[in-house]
């Protein structure tokens, strides 16, 4: 499975791909308008830069028809190249724009997908990646972890390159339920995955092992330092 983080500000991406095993952002309109920066390319650029040419950016549209979400899609690429993943919301018009833009060779992810019927018809459209909203779809009283189930087999029958990438978490419990289903990646807010390790036990576990170190050796002493 692979881990992306999903945000646009430039010193979460840093500290994430230092710590974790990243292997890409996304990004979305939403999160791009909370760095309220003045040169939006300018700032994806940094993101790129950041994140290197061995890890994945996702960059989505603002058009809704047809024709903007193509010359949104041209945009992009034009200033950052095209391995930069276009995202677009599964909707008709991104539909008819992801075949579209899948036989001129673009890099895509079909995003803001609710069902599981939506799903499929992003897979036969040819997307790269489809994400699917856990959180979302859990609060229209959608069964998420039913849906992705029915999302992956349907890959697996119609023997399609498509992965999928589960978006929009809320909490780690439907981050784990997430990936118990087998899904080929997912996008996490950078705050909560570092709710992953944010609990006393294993602050208390670390102390107690250091403690009881030092009740033998001196204080500071490190395992270098020992003969």
């Amino acid at each position: 499975m692979k881990l992306l983080i999903d945000t646009a500000n430039l010193e979460k991406i840093t500290k994430a791909i230092e710590l974790y095993p990243i292997v890409g952002v996304t990004t979305n309109p939403t999160l791009l308008a909370k760095e309220k920066v003045d040169d939006l390319f300018g700032h994806l650029k940094s993101i790129q830069s950041l994140i290197g040419p061995h890890r994945d950016l996702h960059v989505q549209v603002i058009g809704t028809s047809f024709e903007a979400i193509l010359e949104d899609a041209h945009t992009i690429t034009q200033h950052l190249g095209k391995t930069v993943y276009i995202k677009i919301p599964a909707t008709p018009q991104g539909l008819k724009a992801i075949r579209t833009l899948k036989n001129e060779g673009f890099k895509l992810t079909a995003t803001a997908i609710y069902s599981k019927l939506q799903a499929h018809l992003a897979v036969l459209s040819g997307a790269d990646y489809i994400a699917p909203y856990v959180n979302r779809m859990a609060n229209l009283d959608i069964d998420p972890y039913e849906s992705l189930n029915s999302m992956i087999q349907f890959i697996l029958n119609e023997g399609s390159s498509s992965k999928i990438v589960a978006a929009s978490f809320k909490n780690l419990a439907q981050v784990s339920e997430a990936i118990d289903c087998g899904i080929d990646a997912l996008t996490i807010d950078p705050d909560l995955l570092d709710d992953i390790f944010a609990f006393p036990s294993l602050s208390k576990a670390i102390q107690d092992f250091n403690g009881d170190f030092e009740n033998v050796y001196e204080k500071g002493m490190t395992l270098s330092k020992l003969k």
